[in-house]
């Protein structure tokens, strides 16, 4: 039965199924469109509320003509004699002739005259009125009882207003006043043509401002698109520039901080396999040239057994401590917990007593709780005791203490061996690297303590003289984040 293999987590972005228009496209595409809906609301809103005000307009002129008319038929005076004007004729002429008629407007007096309707109108200009140079419309307005309405002439539209009145004996007078409402209605949608023009300019223009803008805010985005097609394993050293502090900005750095965890996981990988590589093909070469010429005496077969053994073992090491260095930048490779420095400092020397017969010596010993992870710190202290062990004589002192001030803490390893040279302080703790007069090993050991002190945000140094031994301190924050 084969196991399955484990799904990998999916974060999904959007429909693939979806439109293959750019999304710099797009953003320009709905900015329009929103735009040009509120415009075109906003300009049927103009629109109608102007047409309102020219019908507003012109039922206020035709209802005041309409009241005048009415107010001078009750108390209307001839001129010359002062007499109540009792004569529907008399009267509708005396009246038009004080009125000045706006432009589009006609005053229309009709009164029942011995063979049928006649009337008098008073208007500007020579334009032939509907209702006034036509008997038939004139006498359907007049009969009509309704006291307002609206008819189409051959010039436009027009709104009509009558009013009757009668006189003194009895008689009886109508007025009908015509307002046309073409040129009003024209210069309302003549307003609203340019407004619209000003729209389709203020769209042309959105367009163009949107399309930058949007150029510029993808900008990062396209930046990220082009950086992900072009990296490669052997590459990754492109960058995004970033330049400010908006959520594409922000999208930037975490692109440039994901470049920056995939060289370090490539890097390390790299490493890794160089020092493999490196190490591991000396024993490698050793065994397959013993193995070669392995003959058939039992002494010899078990000698080459023996050296076979120990390089099989030697590499077993080596790959163990590679494994351990290629987990030192992975961020669970410390756990940090309160622990005693004091029982840790006991129990590390415990353990390192086992590794040789020489005279130890438990100097001193820190107190308190500090945030360490003891299994780590109990590898490096191990580590550097081996380290004493190999460049030391039996019988030879190693001290090993421990201390806690001013939010540090310290633990270290002192021998008697050969010592350093101050010039290799630092080279000791690259990678198959051994210092002058110290030999045996990979040279992995002190590049393991490093990288523990470094992931406690602390550092490892060395106190020597060549011939006077040497001191390997680890010296380590109390504080999580090493500030």
């Amino acid at each position: 039965m084969t196991a399955e293999a484990p799904t990998k987590p999916v974060i999904k972005i959007a429909n693939r199924r979806g439109t293959r228009v750019p999304a710099r496209a797009q953003i320009m595409g709905w900015l329009l469109l929103v735009l040009v809906v509120v415009l075109l609301a906003i300009v049927l809103m103009i629109r109608n509320y102007l047409h309102d005000q020219v019908d507003e307009q012109v039922t206020t002129a035709v209802e005041q003509e309409a009241q005048e008319f009415v107010k001078f038929a009750e108390r209307g005076r001839d001129p010359m004699t002062g007499r109540l004007l009792d004569d529907p004729e008399q009267l509708l002429r005396t009246y038009l002739g004080q009125q000045y008629p706006s432009p589009d407007e006609a005053l229309i007096g009709v009164w029942r005259g011995p063979a049928g309707l006649d009337a008098v109108y008073q208007e500007q200009g020579d334009r032939q009125r509907a209702a006034a140079h036509d008997p038939q419309l004139l006498r359907q307005i007049v009969e009509n009882p309704a006291a307002h309405g609206e008819l189409t002439a051959r010039t436009g539209p027009v709104r009509w207003v009558k009013v009757r009145a009668e006189t003194a004996r009895g008689d009886v007078a109508w007025l009908v006043v015509e307002q046309h409402t073409a040129r009003a209605t024209a210069a309302a949608d003549q307003s609203v043509r340019v407004l619209l023009l000003v729209s389709a300019v203020g769209v042309v223009l959105a367009a163009l401002i949107s399309w930058v803008v949007a150029g510029l805010i993808l900008a990062p985005v396209r930046a990220v698109r082009q950086a992900a097609a072009e990296i490669s394993e052997h590459d990754l050293t492109r960058r995004i520039e970033v330049d400010g502090r908006d959520d594409i900005a922000a999208l930037a750095d975490q692109f440039n901080a994901m470049l920056d965890r995939l060289e370090d996981a490539f890097r390390i990988q790299r490493q890794f396999v160089d020092d493999a590589g490196h190490e591991l093909r000396t024993p490698i070469t050793i065994v397959r040239g013993n193995l070669e010429l392995l003959g058939d005496d039992p002494v010899e077969r078990a000698d080459v057994v023996r050296l076979c053994t120990d390089e099989l073992d030697r590499m077993t090491r080596m790959v163990n401590d590679l494994l351990v260095l290629a987990k030192a930048d992975r961020p669970d490779f410390v756990t940090r917990t309160p622990t005693s420095l004091a029982e840790l400092t006991s129990d590390i020397d415990a353990k390192v007593r086992s590794l040789g017969e020489r005279r130890w010596l438990l100097a001193d010993i820190g107190e308190g709780e500090h945030p360490l992870d003891a299994q780590r710190i109990t590898q490096a202290m191990v580590q550097l005791a081996q380290n004493a062990v190999q460049h030391t004589e039996e019988g030879s002192t190693i001290r090993i203490g421990s201390s806690a001030s001013d939010g540090v803490v310290a633990l270290w390893v002192a021998d008697e061996g050969p010592g350093i040279d101050p010039a290799e302080a630092e080279q000791i703790f690259a990678r198959f690297t051994h210092g002058s007069g110290r030999r045996g090993g990979a040279g992995l050991g002190l590049a393991i303590v490093r990288a523990i002190a470094d992931a406690h945000h602390g550092r490892v140094r060395v106190l020597s003289e060549p011939g006077r031994g040497a001191t390997f301190r680890l010296e380590l924050p109390t504080e999580e984040d090493g500030k």
